[in-house]
């Protein structure tokens, strides 16, 4: 490869300190983001993988799925809900999978 696309393709890799992965540590995360990009890309991160598409769930079961990951399951579920990427009626009775 000449050393042109070498440095091109280097360039477009994602390095590890931008990547979600370096927000954990042993499966768990280390801090919720201050910076709101960064948030949104956990965000993002945790409603693709914790969350089904065309799936309810109770708060309960919100909770549950956040605590595997942080022990403010509170703030990472208003965070989600902010973002629009979990979505509830006014009642707060359900949520589901937003954008």
């Amino acid at each position: 490869m000449p050393a042109e696309q070498e440095t091109l393709a280097s360039q477009s890799q994602t390095p590890r300190t931008h990547r979600v992965e370096a927000l954990f540590s042993h499966g768990r995360l280390v801090a919720i983001p201050r910076k709101e990009a960064r948030r949104e890309q956990l965000l993002v991160h945790l409603a693709d993988t914790l969350f089904e598409r065309e799936r309810s769930y109770s708060e309960r079961e919100v909770n549950e799925a956040l605590l595997t990951v942080h022990e403010d399951c509170s703030a990472l579920r208003r965070h989600l809900v902010v973002a629009g990427l979990l979505v509830r009626p006014r009642d707060g009775s359900s949520y589901r999978r937003g954008r």
